[in-house]
Order: C-alpha cells, then sequence, then structure tokens
C-alpha cells in the first residue's frame, strides 16, 4: 500500500514562516555605577582606592564589552579642578570615559561653574552649565539629573524632566543624580530632589542612583515622602568609587542593606522586564583582622 505523500505548503507561507517565529529577547546589558572617585591628596593615582575600583570594572568588561558606567558625582577631590581630572581622575576612571555618562557633584561646583567638568566630559554632560539629559539603552530609559543647581535651573530641569517622560514612555526607567533623596550618611536629606522623585515616580521609574555620602546603602521602594511603595523608586546610595569612606548616622527606615568599610562599585544587569543588582567590592587582603567583603545583590522586575 502506497502512502500519500505530505502535502507542501505553498511557497508563500513558507516565506513567511521566518517573521512568525518569535523574536530572541534583547541582551541584556551591564551597567557599573560609583560615585565621589578620585582622590590623589594622599597617593599617585595608581595606588589610589579610584584605581581599586577601576580595576574591579576592568576585570568585567572582557564579558561585558557593550557596558556602560554611571558616574554618579564628584569625580575629583577636592576642587573638581581641570587639573584633577588631568592627573587623577584620567589615570584611573579615565579608561571607561567613551562609556561613561556623568553627572556633576558638589565637588565639581567648588568654583561655581563646574567648568572642569564639563571640560573634561564635553558632550557627555549634557548641556553646559545645566547637565541633565536622556537616553534610550537595552530596552530602558536612563535620565541624568543634576541635584545643585538654583531654584530657577532646578524648575528649568523640571519642566524637560515632565515632557522627556512623556515623550519616551518606557516600561524600565533609571534616573542618576548626585546628592540622595534619602540616605543614612552624614549629609542632610536632599529634600529638593523630592519633586522630581515625585514626577519620576508619576511615570512608573524603578530606579534612582545616587552618590554623595561615602558608603554604600540599598532602599526599598519608596514613594516621594519615604514610604515603603511596590510601585515606587528603589534608591541606591554608591559614594563608594574611591573617596575616603564616612561612618553612617542611626538607621534611616526603608533602607535594606549598607556598609562602609570597603570601596567598591555597583553592577546591573537591566533587562526588558527587570533588574538584577549586585554590590561588587574591592578585596582588602586577607589578614585575621580584615573584615569580609560585604555582599548584596537581588533581583526585581519593573512595574
Amino acid at each position: 500500500m502506497r502512502l500519500p505523500l505530505p502535502r507542501l505548503l505553498p511557497l508563500t507561507l513558507l516565506s513567511l514562516l521566518p517573521a512568525l517565529a518569535p523574536a530572541a529577547p534583547a541582551v541584556p546589558l551591564t551597567v557599573f555605577a560609583a560615585g565621589d572617585i578620585a582622590d590623589c591628596r594622599y597617593s599617585r593615582p595608581r595606588y589610589s582606592d579610584a584605581a581599586a575600583t577601576a580595576a574591579l570594572i576592568q576585570s568585567r568588561l572582557a564579558t561585558a564589552p557593550d557596558a556602560l558606567v554611571l558616574t554618579l558625582g564628584d569625580h575629583t577631590y577636592p576642587y573638581g579642578r581641570a587639573e584633577e581630572f588631568t592627573h587623577c581622575y584620567a589615570p584611573t576612571w579615565g579608561a571607561f570615559r567613551d562609556r561613561t555618562r556623568p553627572v556633576p557633584g558638589n565637588h565639581e561646583y567648588h568654583d561655581g561653574s563646574a567648568g572642569g567638568y564639563y571640560d573634561y566630559f564635553g558632550a557627555q554632560a549634557g548641556p553646559r552649565g545645566r547637565g541633565w539629559y536622556s537616553f534610550d539603552a537595552g530596552g530602558w530609559h536612563f535620565v541624568a539629573l543634576n541635584s545643585h543647581l538654583d531654584r530657577g535651573l532646578h524648575a528649568e530641569q523640571l519642566a524637560w524632566l515632565r515632557d522627556d517622560l512623556a515623550r519616551h514612555p518606557a516600561r524600565c526607567t533609571l534616573a542618576w543624580w548626585h546628592a540622595p533623596m534619602y540616605s543614612s550618611g552624614g549629609h542632610p536629606r536632599n529634600t529638593k530632589m523630592r519633586d522630581v522623585w515625585q514626577v519620576l515616580v508619576e511615570a512608573g521609574a524603578e530606579l534612582a542612583l545616587a552618590g554623595h555620602d561615602h558608603d554604600y546603602e540599598r532602599f526599598a521602594p519608596m514613594d516621594a515622602d519615604g514610604r515603603v511603595d511596590p510601585r515606587g523608586m528603589r534608591q541606591f546610595v554608591v559614594g563608594t568609587g574611591g573617596a575616603i569612606l564616612t561612618p553612617f548616622r542611626p538607621w534611616a527606615p526603608p533602607g535594606e542593606s549598607r556598609q562602609a568599610t570597603h570601596h567598591g562599585v555597583l553592577r546591573l544587569t537591566l533587562r526588558e522586564d527587570g533588574y538584577d543588582w549586585a554590590f561588587l567590592p574591592v578585596e582588602l587582603g586577607w589578614s585575621e583582622f580584615a573584615v569580609p567583603p560585604p555582599r548584596d545583590s537581588g533581583s526585581a522586575q519593573c512595574h
């Protein structure tokens, strides 16, 4: 008995099959972040703590060649001058200049204009004298903001932010600036950024990164009044890029993790629907008196 031959699909239908296949998921984007970085007053650049944190990033770029570096302000100490960028920042974190997306800190404004900062980073720093900008990468929307503006420029930044978020709707959004809205470090809470926080939360933003306090701290997602809210923003303070570390004040709820014993960087793995985080500490070297390196990692979904 002869079996019937299978029916062949018309060529027109066959040509459509590749288009019907599900699209491959986007490759996650790796982001390294830290602020409060290069201080060469007490050592040469190669022996500085900024060199140690730069080495953490450098050692991981082979497996993440397209990674971005977000700097969280206070790139150099003590004054943010051009010569500090040239002689201290450039020999360490300058290795990542092309992939760096910066924001300014208070030390950049020691001369009142952050001139050394804008000269060093050029167009990557956003409009001169303003410092805010945005871009899309890895399925995420990134918003760089300036926490050290006078009242008039702050209002201009806030209006720009509302417009930017309206024109770039995204499931996952990350914002970063220097002085944190919440912290249990030595600086007082930066209430000037409350209206920024509120606008970001209303737009569904996921993450806020800051520096300023020389420590590492992770908070639960919060609304603009500091209340735990699963639809709020999670803030990381990562002021551990190389400047001398400083102690904490009493615990500031809703803090979930903190340490001020090790320099290090935050690594984010950004997926189209969520993110993973891990704090990467600089190893201090073994001794019976050494403080164990801090570990903090986890995952979350976008709203």
